[in-house]
């Protein structure tokens, strides 16, 4: 009998938050699941480790399913870490991430919980998948997409990934009958518009909240954006070696003078 596969979940919502939930039933339906996520919502988080605190780890019984759970005080990156290093007896086949309420798309990417979990894993040298929904609502419906999340997770198992490389996955928010399919894309070019709303609290303190508007300044059709306007589920394939190589040759020319 073959060993079944051991999947590593958290996500960024927390660990009661019904993405998640999700995708622990799923990952159940594959595998044998650890569950390693954070106690408390941590959106936006990026890739942020804790350093100047104390972390709290604490088993976890929710849904009385076959996993163990632990949830922590530390980031979704300290979650990984701490899976590795302290929980896990061998390294998961698997980690997935999510499913995050919130697109996670394009520039996203780069401020999101639950993809800087997903690339934790991949540079602690296990295979990885952030999931994410483009619906912020916390009742957010993602049966939809349980499918899609199963075959993502099951092609994954069966073909790997190329080290350095994590799958970042978004879903449209539509009905099952209106999704197209499936597109492997790169990321699109857009980013927040950003801007405070500057307010006075009753101190008589200035205090701010952050605001803006999600602009997509790329045209073309092989990006997420596009295909989750257009009803498909985005795959992008992301590396976390960021170096820009086509500038390294532009950049030796320069004079360096010490």
């Amino acid at each position: 009998m073959s060993k079944k596969p051991l999947i590593l979940v958290t996500n960024d919502d927390g660990i009661t938050a019904p993405g998640i939930r999700t995708l622990i039933r799923i990952m159940n339906s594959i595998g044998d699941v650890i569950v390693v996520a954070p106690d408390s919502p941590q959106s936006g988080m990026g890739h942020a480790i804790t350093v100047n605190d104390t972390l709290f780890v604490r088993k976890e019984s929710i849904d009385n399913g076959p996993q163990q759970e632990y949830s922590t005080s530390g980031t979704p990156a300290d979650c990984i870490k701490l899976a590795k290093h302290e929980i896990l007896e061998r390294i998961p086949d698997l980690c997935v991430s999510g499913i995050n309420h919130g697109s996670n798309a394009s520039i996203n990417v780069i401020y999101s919980g639950t993809m800087s979990a997903a690339i934790e894993a991949g540079i602690e040298g296990i295979p990885a998948i952030g999931f994410s929904l483009c619906d912020y609502s916390y009742e957010a419906c993602f049966k939809p997409f349980e499918s899609y999340v199963k075959s993502i997770v099951l092609n994954t198992l069966k073909h790997g990934l190329k080290k350095g490389v994590v799958l970042n996955v978004n879903f449209p928010k539509v009905d099952k009958e209106d999704i197209k399919g499936v597109k492997v894309c790169r990321q699109s070019n857009a980013n927040w518009v950003e801007k405070f709303d500057k307010r006075i609290n009753p101190q008589g303190k200035d205090y701010y909240w952050l605001t803006g508007e999600f602009v997509n300044f790329d045209k073309g059709e092989d990006t997420d954006q596009w295909a989750l306007e257009n009803g498909y589920v985005s795959i992008v394939p992301v590396q976390f070696d960021l170096t820009a190589y086509k500038s390294i040759d532009d950049i030796k020319q320069w004079k360096f003078n010490g």
